[in-house]
């Protein structure tokens, strides 16, 4: 894949104030709302996911009245990062899945120009998955990137900025809070299936109390109040809404924490990484 809107490229040699007003500029192209065509009752394959509220409440897709395997699976490509002990390079891998099929991996290697600031993790990391995404010869109908989307202070996360940049719709699934406000406390474990709003705060351009993303528990213990399992927070990067980017990361997760696309994705970058040398 070859990026529609190259003018938003992850130019590491920017100064801080010429990448955050790219990223606003991002924000603004974005569409944080349902702009895709596959069935997404068709996403999950023959291993499903975890409880959502798809194919009940929500009304989704072209053709609602189909049964979910009538449709193809869409093609979706989760991607994740990995890094050398020094730092000095980033490994992007993509696994490509439809259902439960692995269609394609590809891999990219890319020098890492700055260091980790908060906020700017696709000027360290996007050169990469770019990279890794012009050697990826299927074309995914989604991508699921490792890293946050609007739950961004300028709503423009890693995954807003590879959707934007290539136009195709794309969530981000972090592991972290990086921003925003939980509409409801998060300080006792969520059960499986449970999902708390995040709303926009002071800290993000968004108007107060935007829903940004959500923090959705894929996976939990029997008791949690002795062993619980942290939530993810999911959040959507481009044409996809909030809502929707959580009921398709619920049916991604085959019983795991992560996505499947990316779970699998981490896998290979963490081989990649090994084979590169630390």
């Amino acid at each position: 894949m070859t990026p529609v809107h190259p003018e938003f490229a992850p130019d590491p040699a920017l100064s801080r104030a010429e990448m955050e007003q790219l990223q606003l500029d991002l924000a603004e192209e974005a569409r944080f709302e349902d702009d895709f065509a596959f069935d997404p009752r068709a996403i999950g394959g023959s291993s499903g996911g975890t409880q959502t509220t798809l194919g009940e409440e929500a009304n989704l897709g072209e053709d609602t009245d189909s049964e979910p395997g009538d449709a193809e699976p869409p093609v979706v490509a989760g991607v994740d990062q990995a890094f050398t002990a020094d730092g000095e390079k980033a490994v992007s891998a993509i696994v490509a899945t439809r259902g439960d099929e692995v269609v394609e991996r590809v891999h990219a290697v890319e020098p890492t120009d700055i260091p980790y600031i908060p906020g700017l993790l696709s000027f360290r990391e996007g050169g990469a998955i770019l990279s890794a995404f012009e050697a990826l010869s299927v074309e995914p109908d989604l991508a699921v990137v490792d890293g946050s989307g609007r739950i961004h202070f300028r709503q423009a996360g890693i995954a807003t900025h590879i959707g934007v940049m290539l136009d195709v719709p794309a969530i981000g699934v972090a592991k972290n809070l990086l921003c925003g406000r939980p509409r409801e406390s998060l300080a006792d474990p969520l059960p499986e299936g449970g999902r708390v709003a995040i709303e926009a705060d002071d800290s993000v351009t968004a108007p107060e109390g935007t829903v940004i993303g959500y923090a959705y528990q894929s996976r939990q213990y029997d008791n949690p109040q002795i062993r619980h399992v942290n939530p993810l927070y999911v959040s959507p990067g481009h044409r996809v809404g909030a809502e929707t980017t959580t009921d398709l990361v619920g049916l991604l997760c085959a019983g795991y924490k992560l996505p499947e696309p990316t779970r699998r994705a981490d896998s290979y970058a963490d081989q990649v990484k090994a084979e590169v040398g630390d």
